[in-house]
């Protein structure tokens, strides 16, 4: 067994974060565990870059509103308690209601993840009007 010591909250960067958003790593698998989870905390408004993971990811909501969605599809309004998965290499990105901060947790099994161009306020805009 290992405790293993907090280490401080991490401001998103930029590249791949419009507005605030800060994460701490909860767990960081050592091969060959590919576990990876963070607890990441979206100020209202703020939300990742398009993004995919090689392995898929999951995100549980812990506190507030949010929104998901996949390149394409609708864009869904999440809860505390409400957890949703990503599958392999599809295209997504997840963040705060513009009314609500919002942390989850981010599960997930590498850090393979390909990030592209941020989401822009019109596909944010369309999670406030569903």
């Amino acid at each position: 067994m290992q405790l293993i010591p907090r280490t401080p909250s991490t401001k998103g960067p930029a590249q791949m974060f419009t507005g605030d958003v800060y994460f701490d790593v909860i767990a960081r698998g050592e091969a060959p565990s590919r576990l990876r989870v963070n607890l990441v905390r979206f100020a209202p408004g703020a939300r990742t870059a398009w993004h995919k993971h090689s392995l898929g990811q999951t995100v549980h909501v812990t506190d507030g509103v949010g929104f998901i969605q996949s390149r394409g599809g609708e864009v869904i309004t999440m809860q505390p308690g409400d957890t949703v998965y990503t599958p392999p290499k599809e295209w997504h990105w997840h963040g705060a209601s513009g009314d609500s901060f919002m942390s989850h947790l981010a599960m997930w099994e590498d850090d393979d993840a390909t990030w592209g161009d941020h989401v822009t306020d019109e596909e944010y805009g369309a999670g406030a009007e569903s």
